[in-house]
């Protein structure tokens, strides 16, 4: 008797994405072997997320230019009552919109830095690296009367050599967990669905304040209703390091491997 093997087209479609995904994963790893010191107890390392159990979480906000996403974000910050929010600015922004600086710092929001030029910090010197840290150091505490501590780099982008730069100089490098993928203008709803369904206790979000992300501020609302019905209370960046100071860890979360595999498959 012979025996048939039927394969539907949805099983070999979903065989193909399996085996897409591996090869990801492996290209991934390969890419990234390299900076895997970076997250080692050896030396400084970002932090992308702080080990907790409580449900607590870290809304940050990116601004880089533009003066027209700012005012809505703070005013549906203040409409939902979350007065615990962490902004990172751009020093050269900063500078030419210092009502909004100021508008950020009277709501008692936190101000991080996000660097001076926009550019990627593991391209230059050690020397170049400290002056554009400093740069924008100067600027923030000028504007703010506060000397910030904390740092974005520009693009996220970072190398063992800009951690240790910055840490020299007193800041911590912060990252994220989950990405809103709001500066790709994906649409309100999956904006909103990616924040709501990756966001974990401990995790650091991240959103955007500038003028090229056109739907921040209309998902904003849902993200924080569906948040809060989880059981999320949002804290500050410092306030959620504060929270996993007790064991020192500053990791890099697995997430956000996760995050870049669904990324680049298009989930």
């Amino acid at each position: 008797m012979n025996s048939f093997y039927v394969f539907s087209g949805k099983k070999i479609k979903r065989f193909f994405y399996i085996m897409a995904a591996a090869l990801l994963a492996a290209g991934v790893f390969y890419v990234e072997r390299g900076n895997i010191t970076v997250f080692s107890d050896s030396g400084p390392s970002a932090i992308y997320s702080v080990p907790t159990e409580k449900k607590l979480i870290a809304l940050t906000f990116d601004i880089s230019w533009g003066d027209k996403r700012a005012e809505p974000i703070l005013k549906v910050l203040e409409d939902k009552k979350v007065d615990k929010a962490t902004f990172f600015l751009s020093s050269p922004w900063s500078k030419t919109h210092p009502d909004i600086v100021n508008s950020i710092k009277d709501a008692g929001y936190e101000i991080g830095s996000h660097g001076h030029k926009h550019v990627n910090y593991s391209t230059l010197s050690n020397e170049e690296i400290r002056t554009q840290i400093a740069t924008a150091h100067t600027v923030l505490t000028e504007l703010t009367g506060k000397e910030p501590n904390l740092i974005r780099m520009p693009n996220g982008d970072f190398d063992k050599r800009v951690l240790q730069v910055a840490s020299d100089m007193g800041y911590k490098v912060i990252q994220w967990d989950t990405d809103s993928l709001d500066w790709k203008n994906i649409g309100v709803e999956n904006i909103v669905k990616r924040v709501t369904t990756k966001a974990h206790p401990g995790d650091i979000v991240l959103l955007h304040a500038s003028d090229s992300c056109k739907q921040t501020h209309e998902a904003l609302p849902q993200i924080i209703d569906n948040l809060r019905s989880q059981g999320y209370e949002f804290v500050t960046v410092s306030e959620l390091i504060s929270q996993g100071s007790a064991d020192g860890k500053e990791v890099r979360d697995s997430a956000s491997l996760t995050d870049q595999l669904e990324d680049a498959a298009g989930m």
